[in-house]
C-alpha cells in the first residue's frame, strides 16, 4: 500500500485537499477551527515523506549493492506519470526522433525525498505554532488556506519531473509568498512589501522562463530524465539525469550551456534573494511571523538552491559558471552579514541572516564538486530547522511585547520568557556555528569544499579568496546573532507599554514547536555528519551520481580531511560570540566608543542604511521607470485619447459649421432650391 508512487502523490495531494476544504468551509463553518484540516494534512504529509525517504533509501541500496556504481544511470529515480498535458507531433521535430510532450509526472529520487521531508516537517511545526500566534485574527481561515496552498505548491515544485511544471509551481510559490506577505493588506507597509516582492521576483522569473525556452531549443526536451540527440551530441539524460552516453560533452565549452546556466541562476537569485535581487526579502517581514519562518526562511527561499542542485551537472559542464555562482553566493553572504551588524529590528536581522546563509549554500554549490553540492544541501536542511526556530522564537517575543520587535525598546527578557530564551539561544548557537550544533557541521562542510577547490586546479586562486570571504562571514554571523540575543534577553529588564498584560511566556501551543525545533537544531547536524547518511543518500540521485563518477578534469584531485577548516571556523565563531558578549554585556561603554569611530568613518551609516541598495534601485530603476510611465501616460492622453476624442468631435464640428445652412426660414430654402436647380441646369447644358 505504501509504495513510492502512492506516497509521492499522497504528500501534495493531502495538502491540496486541505486547501480546498479550508477555503470552502473556513469562512462560515470551521471559523476558529480552520486549522484542523491543514494540521491533519501536514501530519499525514510529514509521515508520508518520512516513509518515502526510507523507501527510496531501500530501493537505492538494492540497486547499488555494496558500492557506488560506475554507471551514473544506476542512480535511483522513480517516475510516476499522472496524465499527458500537451503533445505536439510536428515534422520539424520528427527528424530528431522526438516531439514536444509535457506530462504531469512526479519523480522520486533522494534529492526530492530530502526536500519533501524538510518542507513538510517544518511546515507542520509552523502550522501548530500558528494556532496560538494567529488566534483571534479576522483572517484566520484565510491564513491557513494560504499556508496549505503554499505547502502543496512547494511539494509539487520539488516533485515534478520537467521544467514546464517546475516553472508553473515556481510561480505558484511566488503567488503564495505575495498573498502571505500582504496578508494584513490594510497596512500600507504590508501591501507595498507584497508588491515589491512580486515585482523583484518577476526579474528572476523572466530569466528562468528564458532558460526553459533555451533548454527546449537546445536539447529538444524539457524532461529531466530523457535521453536526447542534440546538435550531434548524445546527452544522456538532460542535465545528467540518466544514461550519460558521452560524459565528455559536459566539459565542452559553449555559450549555449553557459547562457542556460546563467539564466537559471538569475531565476535562483530572485527566488533565493541573492545579489542584486535580495532587496525584497527584508521587507517581506511585514507578513505574519510564522510566514517569515516557513516561506521566507526555511522553504520557499531555498527553491533556488534546489534548482541549482537539481541542474548541478549542467553547471559543472559550463565550466565558467560555477565560479560565478560561488562568487555571487560569497558576496551575498558577506554583504548581508555586514548589513545585519547594525540593524535593530529583530525580524530584519534574521531576514538578512537568511540572505547570508542562502549565500553560503550557493557558495557550496558553486564549488562544482559532489562535496560542494552535498554541503549546500546539508546546510539547507539544518538551516531550515534552526532559522525556523529563530523566527518563531522572535514571534514569541513579539507576541509578549505587544507587537514590538525593535531591540531598542525591550531587553532582559530571559526571566519572563524562559522557554523562548533557551530555545532562541540554541538557535543562535546553531546559526553561529558553535561546535557540535547543527550549523557548525553544515557550515564547515561548505567551507571545506571551497577551501579544497582553492588548493589546486582551475580558478584555484578565486576559490581561495571566496574561502576567506566565507570565513569572515562566519565571524560576523556569530557576532550579529549574539548581539541580538544579548540585547533581547540580557541586561536590565525593559518592557514597552504596548506589552500590557501580554508580557509573559507564550502558550504551550507556541512553545512546544519551539522545543521540537530546538532539538533538531541541536542534534540533527551531528547525526547527519557523523553517520554520513545525507551525503551517501544524495549520491544516489542520478545527477549527483554523475558528479561522483565523472569528476570534471579541470577540478583538482580532492584531498579530504583538512583539519584547518573546522578549527578556523570554530575560532571565528567563538571570537564573534566573545566580541558580542564583551560589547553588550561586559564592557558596554566600549560599544559607544566603537560606534563613534565607525560613524566618523561612515561605516556605521553604510551598514545601517543597508548599503543604500533601496536608494540605488529607487534612483536607477524606479524613478526612471516612473518618469517613463508618466511620459507614456501623457502621450496616451494626448495622442491616443486625442484621436479617439477626434472621432466624436468631427461630426459635432461639421454640424456646427453646417448649422447656418439650416436656419428654418422657408424663403431661404426656396432660394436654395432655385439656385441648386440653376446650377444643375448649367452643368447639364455645359
Amino acid at each position: 500500500m505504501f509504495d513510492i508512487p502512492f506516497l509521492l502523490v499522497l504528500v501534495p495531494g493531502v495538502c491540496l485537499v486541505a486547501t480546498v476544504v479550508t477555503a470552502a468551509l473556513g469562512p462560515h463553518i470551521l471559523g476558529p477551527r480552520s486549522h484542523w484540516p491543514v494540521v491533519v494534512a501536514l501530519v499525514i504529509a510529514a509521515a508520508a515523506s518520512g516513509v518515502l525517504v526510507v523507501q527510496v533509501h531501500h530501493q537505492a541500496l538494492a540497486q547499488w549493492g555494496e558500492g557506488r556504481p560506475a554507471d551514473p544511470a544506476a542512480g535511483y529515480e522513480k517516475i510516476v506519470t499522472l496524465w499527458q498535458w500537451a503533445s505536439i507531433d510536428d515534422a520539424h521535430y520528427a527528424h530528431q526522433g522526438d516531439r514536444f510532450r509535457i506530462e504531469v509526472a512526479l519523480r522520486a529520487d533522494p534529492l526530492t525525498a530530502v526536500m519533501l521531508l524538510t518542507v513538510t516537517s517544518v511546515a507542520l511545526l509552523v502550522a501548530v505554532y500558528s494556532i496560538g500566534y494567529m488566534a483571534g485574527d479576522p483572517g484566520y481561515w484565510r491564513f491557513f488556506t494560504y499556508v496549505s496552498l503554499f505547502v502543496f505548491s512547494m511539494t509539487m515544485l520539488v516533485s515534478v519531473s520537467n521544467f514546464v511544471l517546475l516553472y508553473v509551481f515556481w510561480e505558484a510559490v511566488g503567488l503564495c509568498s505575495y498573498l502571505l506577505i500582504g496578508f494584513w493588506y490594510q497596512k500600507p507597509a504590508a501591501a507595498a512589501a507584497g508588491k515589491k516582492a512580486f515585482l523583484v521576483n518577476r526579474v528572476g522569473d523572466f530569466g528562468f522562463a528564458l532558460a526553459v525556452f533555451l533548454i527546449w531549443t537546445t536539447f529538444g526536451t524539457l524532461n529531466f530524465h530523457d535521453t536526447v540527440d542534440a546538435a550531434g551530441h548524445i546527452i544522456g539524460g538532460v542535465l545528467g539525469q540518466s544514461g550519460l552516453a558521452r560524459p565528455e560533452f559536459w566539459y565542452a565549452p559553449g555559450w549555449t550551456l553557459s547562457a542556460i546556466c546563467l539564466l537559471l541562476m538569475l531565476g535562483a537569485c530572485g527566488k533565493s534573494a541573492q545579489l542584486p535581487l535580495h532587496v525584497w526579502l527584508p521587507d517581506a517581514m511585514e507578513g505574519p511571523t510564522p510566514v517569515s519562518a516557513l516561506i521566507h526562511a526555511a522553504t520557499m527561499v531555498t527553491a533556488g538552491v534546489y534548482l541549482v542542485a537539481r541542474c548541478a551537472p549542467l553547471f559543472v559542464a559550463s565550466r565558467d559558471v560555477p565560479p560565478i555562482v560561488a562568487g555571487i553566493g560569497a558576496a551575498t553572504a558577506l554583504v548581508a552579514a555586514i548589513i545585519a551588524l547594525t540593524q535593530t529590528d529583530l525580524k530584519r536581522i534574521l531576514a538578512y541572516s537568511t540572505i547570508s546563509q542562502l549565500g553560503y549554500m550557493f557558495l557550496g554549490l558553486g564549488a562544482g564538486t559532489l562535496a560542494g553540492v552535498s554541503a549546500g544541501m546539508f546546510h539547507l536542511v539544518t538551516h531550515a530547522f534552526f532559522k525556523g526556530l529563530l523566527f518563531l522564537a522572535a514571534g514569541s517575543v513579539m507576541h509578549a511585547m505587544g507587537g514590538v520587535i525593535d531591540l531598542e525598546r525591550f531587553g532582559g527578557l530571559r526571566q519572563r520568557l524562559p522557554i523562548t530564551h533557551w530555545t532562541f539561544l540554541i538557535g543562535c548557537l546553531a546559526l553561529a556555528g558553535f561546535p557540535l550544533l547543527s550549523g557548525f557541521f553544515s557550515k564547515d562542510e561548505i567551507l571545506s569544499a571551497v577551501y579544497e577547490r582553492g588548493l589546486d586546479g582551475r580558478d584555484a586562486q578565486w576559490y581561495y579568496v571566496l574561502f576567506w570571504m566565507g570565513l569572515a562571514t562566519a565571524g560576523m554571523t556569530a557576532f550579529y546573532t549574539f548581539r541580538a540575543y544579548f540585547r533581547a534577553f540580557w541586561g536590565p529588564e525593559r518592557i514597552p507599554p504596548e506589552a500590557g498584560h501580554h508580557a509573559h511566556e507564550s502558550p504551550p501551543v507556541m512553545t512546544r514547536p519551539l522545543v521540537a525545533l530546538a532539538v533538531f537544531s541541536a542534534g540533527l547536524g551531528a547525526v547527519l555528519w557523523l553517520s554520513g547518511a545525507l551525503e551517501q543518500f544524495l549520491e544516489a540521485t542520478p545527477s549527483l551520481v554523475f558528479l561522483a563518477t565523472h569528476p570534471a578534469p579541470w577540478v583538482y584531485n580532492v584531498v579530504e580531511g583538512h583539519g584547518v577548516v573546522p578549527v578556523a571556523g570554530t575560532l571565528v565563531a567563538l571570537a564573534g560570540i566573545g566580541l558580542a558578549w564583551l560589547l553588550y554585556v561586559r564592557q558596554p561603554q566600549w560599544l559607544a566608543q566603537t560606534v563613534r569611530v565607525l560613524h566618523a568613518l561612515g561605516l556605521y551609516q553604510f551598514s545601517k542604511g543597508k548599503m543604500f541598495f533601496d536608494e540605488a534601485y529607487q534612483a536607477l530603476v524606479v524613478a526612471p521607470l516612473a518618469a517613463f510611465a508618466r511620459t507614456c501616460a501623457r502621450w496616451d492622453h494626448a495622442l491616443i485619447d486625442g484621436l479617439v476624442d477626434a472621432v466624436g468631435a468631427l461630426p459635432s464640428t461639421l454640424g456646427r459649421a453646417l448649422r447656418p445652412l439650416q436656419p428654418g426660414i422657408v424663403p431661404f430654402y426656396a432660394l436654395a432650391m432655385v439656385l441648386a436647380t440653376l446650377v444643375l441646369l448649367g452643368a447639364m447644358l455645359w
